[in-house]
């Protein structure tokens, strides 16, 4: 990959580093491997206990005095990196899209999210706005402000392997906070990347060794921070089942957690939708990402009346799609991110068939030229009824669930009657159904559409969702309180000091 040679990666790397130095070789070994074709792109050495311990110990130095830097230089440092991102945009697109799997198109766009959370990060350092209060008390001044947590520990999901990390990086920075980065061991060699795209910009800016971190290894890595008192705030992505984990730890020990978990996301289609929008919607959501984003579409709760002829369009639209190597523009399916992942795949379409789903496009494995990792599955399409478990189950993998119903209050219900809740969509041009929808009767997850898909969120907006999905939010808006902690201060200007409930002491 050319990037490997424009920010000077070879072909073994040691998977640590707390700014411009990189440090150990010591530990296992990562292998970076393609499920494009199944090779080996990198060597990484895993982080080990006494390294992470030297990461953790140099980000408490950098903190001391990161967070005396005034936010809108510690903004201009973010905008110099979101220069760097533009610069590297094509090489590093690329490599999201060869070491994860996704399309070209996708590899770029998540690039590009980095440099719009970038941008969105630089007007913050600007407002990062407190309140004032008018006191109860004569001659005496009420506010509040916001100071950095310290350190924020972020643990990333291969599906965006870039993008989530700078949606909390970039946000955190601005606020005073540094950051410890541990990226997912199916994809990382884009966090080595990223990390010396970052270090050559600091470097530039003489920004304190430590504010920007990176560790890599399995689950005991992760362990090892949801465990540390020294580590204020972790954001996690993931599944519900490391989710639960994390936030179970961290709560033990009074931190706090930011967790960003699984979707079983749904579109509904009224009568009244405009099928052309409505079907381009539900196709890119359920097969973009080969159905690995925790927004993807799983679910299709579709009006009865339309039914017949959704399921028509949908079989017309499934028959075009080309599925391949994600590097060739043409294609619009690349593969799953692993073995396991496929695995996965194909015990969930068992699973739907034994419960009674019947396939209208049929899945499976692809075999032959082009398709020797073994990671390459087709997008399917089963009609379901919305009581089956599997159906309630989250399966990263492109299998669709297509389903009725006939009152709009009965699409809601089903629309809710899953464990997680992330993203929701409505189809409609009808006012009352889209109102309807987003009151407090409707939806229920943390992003509710309307006559757009599933996945696609834009970063000025709070990007998470409720119950299984974890509850935290990312991003735009108002995200960036979780990455500080909140002050009341009260300052008395005059020459009494009246006590609560008329309280007195005679001295």
């Amino acid at each position: 990959m050319d990037i490997l040679n424009q920010l000077n990666l070879k072909k073994n790397n040691p998977g640590t580093s707390t700014g411009q130095k990189w440090i150990g070789r010591s530990a296992g070994k990562i292998q970076s491997r393609s499920p494009v074709d199944g090779r080996e792109i990198a060597s990484l050495a895993a982080t080990s206990k006494k390294e992470y311990d030297d990461v953790i110990n140099e980000s408490l130095k950098a903190f001391g005095e990161w967070r005396l830097w005034p936010a809108p230089k510690r903004g201009e440092v973010v905008r110099q990196i979101g220069e760097a991102l533009r610069a590297h945009k094509a090489s590093l697109g690329r490599l999201v899209s060869y070491e994860m799997g996704k399309s070209l198109a996708e590899g770029l766009g998540e690039v590009q999210e980095m440099i719009d959370i970038c941008d969105l990060a630089v007007g913050l350092s600007r407002q990062l706005n407190g309140l004032t209060m008018h006191s109860e008390r004569p001659s005496h001044r009420m506010y509040e402000q916001w100071h950095p947590l310290g350190i924020v520990g972020i643990i990333s999901a291969f599906n965006f392997p870039v993008a989530v990390w700078s949606w909390n990086s970039m946000i955190a920075w601005v606020c005073g906070d540094v950051c410890v980065w541990k990226p997912s061991e199916k994809a990382p060699l884009c966090g080595i990347a990223c990390q010396q795209i970052v270090a050559n910009v600091f470097s530039k800016n003489k920004v304190p060794e430590g504010v920007s971190n990176l560790i890599n290894g399995d689950r005991e890595v992760g362990e090892w921070m949801a465990n540390d008192v020294r580590i204020p705030l972790i954001s996690a992505t993931g599944s519900t089942r490391m989710g639960r984990a994390v936030g179970t730890a961290v709560a033990a020990r009074l931190g706090r957690s930011l967790l960003e978990l699984g979707g079983n996301n749904a579109i509904i289609f009224s009568d009244s939708a405009d099928l052309h929008v409505a079907i381009t919607g539900a196709v890119f959501g359920a097969v973009g990402t080969a159905g690995q984003r925790c927004t993807s579409t799983r679910r299709l709760i579709v009006q009865e009346k339309i039914y017949a002829r959704t399921k028509e369009r949908l079989k017309e639209a499934y028959s075009q799609l080309k599925i391949g190597n994600p590097l060739d523009e043409k294609n619009h399916v690349g593969p799953l991110i692993d073995l396991d992942a496929v695995k996965a795949y194909q015990n969930a379409i068992a699973i739907c068939k034994k419960q009674g789903g019947k396939f209208i496009v049929e899945g499976g494995v692809l075999e032959g030229d082009g398709f020797e990792s073994g990671c390459y599955v087709k997008p399917c399409i089963a009609e379901v009824r919305p009581t089956f478990d599997i159906v309630k189950q989250e399966t990263f993998a492109p299998i669709l669930y297509l389903m009725t119903y006939k009152t709009i209050e009965e699409a809601i219900a089903i629309q809710n009657e899953v464990p997680q809740g992330l993203s929701s969509s409505i189809m409609t041009l009808n006012l009352r159904e889209s109102e309807k929808f987003l009151s407090a009767s409707g939806s229920d997850c943390g992003i509710a559409n309307v006559n757009i898909g599933t996945s696609g969120a834009e970063i000025g907006g709070a990007f998470g969702g409720e119950k299984e999905t974890g509850g935290g939010r990312e991003s735009g808006s108002d995200a960036w309180k979780a990455y500080m902690r909140r002050q009341t201060n009260t300052i008395n200007y005059s020459t009494d000091l009246p006590l609560a409930q008329g309280i007195k002491f005679e001295f």
